[in-house]
């Protein structure tokens, strides 16, 4: 192909734009001085004559100067002046964080809630916040949220100790787990007879309670929490120390345990025992093994509930793959891709591949109906989980055509907001209708860092559909990313180039961020170049430039989207490759991507 031929070469041209806040810190306009607003400029005096001893003296004109309140901001300094002003989070989200969710969400989400810039984003994070923790997600109703509040409406009308049981220790173990399954409840306090864990003998108490769980997820079995009131004023406090509730701890000569009245321990030796201060009785060595399970254990149970995924075979997946793959693995392709949104955040999509022969299907009333569940979680290089997803998707083929559409590929996508790092991204895929056919992939990815001073770009993405969407659907739903909806075509495995078929369009997508913007002329001054090679042959088929101003002069980001007709190439392997050439600064960048064409 050449440049004769580039009809089939349908070009399609997108700019987005770098940000709001570097939008209204856009150059001036490049029109006539005479037609600038006065505040843009310093305004020169007419040149004009003067006399001097008798001569005619020419004033030169004064030289207009930019007002330098008036000059472009760096990215960096855009973020930064973005981040001074971001909106103020009123009162109804503080009390969501503050209040309603406090115990139970986790300090990632907290982080995470506090860094969003507005109300539109802080109610979609409220939204997938619940859809998260919801063990019905297709449901309408949010079992999870509705059951959550009603346990804060118990807490306040039970629990409340001069401030609102939700405040409370009591209040808060029961918001997070529920009720237990029994309670040994002493309200008064008064006469204890001190089980031998605990040294023996009898002594007098403060209100105390104990809380008994069969079974806590994630914590273990058998779980029980003391609580005890003190100050006698209803506000019970959890606590690990089993003497806390001996009022007659600190009392010479009262409340003897077994062994002290025997005379076998002191009452001044209980101090001296670590972690509790219970007499010295026979199971002392034991209750002092038991210590850092016990510090343990309390930590769990003070830190908000982690968050599951609603299949526990999923949830097994990402432990050990030796128990949960008793059948043959459910294969599945997964591709990363990078587009910068901030310097602080990059949108990672990741998209998975699923041939359609390697789901199981149900059918009735002459449709299939294949369903998979789709879980993936992203660590930080600490091992600290920071992201969770989890989705259901179902493929449906009428039943006389599901054999001819077995081969055909099914995907999905997720778009990931991380900040630049490595990290370990897990995902595991179950066959919903043959629960032994899983499957796991793991993979680390580097997120790039996007400097301000440095020519940059996106993944080049090469895809099998790529269309503008609507204008309430800019920036949202799966595929989309900005005002374009672009499918990418998935290899099998990062050495594989995707594969088109003659019949198709080859799409390629790709961002170019921090071209350099001359300060006389206000624009950018980079050339693109388009290029298809033969690997076959070591021939271009595609040569194509064009120049960056004509796209947008004045953007230092532009979007490049590309649309071409693959009839004219012969089965065989190709390769894209997009170069960017930045007079400005003086700096150049490549990308390429491998592709196959087959009949």
């Amino acid at each position: 192909m050449n440049l004769k031929n580039l009809s089939i070469f349908t070009t399609v041209l997108a700019v987005t734009s770098v940000t709001c806040a570097m939008s209204a810190q856009a150059p001036a306009s490049t029109a006539p001085a005479a037609q600038q607003p006065a505040a843009q400029t310093t305004q020169a005096p007419t040149p004009g004559t003067v006399q001097d001893n008798g001569k005619v003296v020419q004033t030169p004109p004064v030289e207009e100067k930019p007002d330098p309140l008036k000059r472009r901001l760096s990215d960096r300094q855009a973020f930064e002046q973005r981040k001074a002003v971001k909106a103020e989070m009123s009162k109804e989200y503080v009390k969501w964080l503050n209040e309603d969710v406090r115990w139970i969400i986790t300090e990632q989400e907290v982080k995470a809630f506090k860094s969003l810039a507005n109300d539109e984003e802080r109610d979609a994070f409220i939204e997938e916040f619940w859809r998260r923790r919801n063990p019905n997600p297709d449901s309408r109703e949010n079992e999870f949220k509705d059951e959550h509040y009603a346990r804060i409406a118990y807490a306040n009308e039970h629990f409340a100790a001069g401030k609102p049981g939700w405040m409370t220790d009591r209040g808060h173990i029961y918001i997070a787990f529920g009720k237990p399954d029994s309670t040994d409840t002493h309200p008064s306090g008064g006469s204890y007879e001190r089980p031998m864990e605990e040294g023996g003998g009898s002594t007098s108490t403060f209100p105390f309670e104990i809380w008994h769980y069969r079974y806590i997820e994630g914590i273990g079995e058998n779980i029980d929490i003391e609580f005890v009131d003190t100050c006698m004023c209803n506000d019970y406090h959890a606590t690990i120390d089993r003497s806390e509730k001996d009022a007659l701890k600190h009392t010479p000569g009262a409340g003897q345990s077994l062994f002290e009245q025997m005379g076998m321990a002191k009452q001044s030796d209980r101090f001296g025992n670590g972690l509790e201060q219970l007499p010295v009785g026979p199971n002392s060595q034991q209750n002092q093994s038991k210590q850092f399970d016990r510090i343990d254990q309390f930590a769990k149970i003070m830190a908000p509930p982690p968050v599951k995924f609603s299949d526990p075979d999923l949830d097994a997946a990402f432990s050990t793959s030796a128990t949960i793959l008793k059948g043959a693995p459910l294969v599945f392709d997964v591709r990363t891709d990078y587009v910068k949104l901030t310097n602080s955040t990059v949108m990672v999509p990741v998209t998975l591949q699923i041939r359609n022969g390697d789901i199981t299907y149900t059918t009735k009333d002459g449709d299939s109906v294949g369903t998979v569940h789709i879980a993936g979680r992203i660590s930080n290089i600490n091992h600290r989980i920071i992201q969770t997803f989890e989705d259901t998707v179902k493929v449906e083929a009428p039943s006389d055509l599901l054999e001819r559409t077995k081969n055909n590929m099914s995907v999905y996508w997720k778009a990931l907001p991380l900040p630049p790092g490595r990290y370990k991204v897990e995902i595991a895929v179950k066959d919903v209708n043959n629960p032994d056919h899983l499957g796991v992939w793991k993979r680390s990815v580097d997120v790039p860092k996007y400097d301000d001073d440095q020519l940059a770009s996106s993944s080049l993405i090469l895809a099998d559909q790529m269309e503008r969407v609507g204008t309430r659907e800019v920036g949202t739903g799966n595929f989309v990313i900005g005002n374009t909806k672009i499918r990418p075509r998935v290899p099998a495995n990062v050495s594989v180039p995707v594969t088109f078929h003659r019949g198709q369009n080859l799409n390629f997508w790709m961002q170019v961020y921090n071209l350099g913007i001359g300060a006389e002329t206000k624009k950018n001054d980079a050339t693109i170049e388009y290029q298809i090679l033969d690997m076959a042959t070591n021939k271009q088929v595609l040569d194509l430039s064009e120049a960056a101003s004509k796209l947008n002069p004045n953007a230092d980001q532009l979007t490049l989207e590309k649309t071409m007709s693959l009839a004219t190439l012969e089965p065989g392997r190709y390769q894209v490759t997009i170069l960017v050439n930045d007079a400005n600064k003086q700096q150049k960048i490549a990308q390429s991507a491998p592709f196959t064409v087959i009949q």
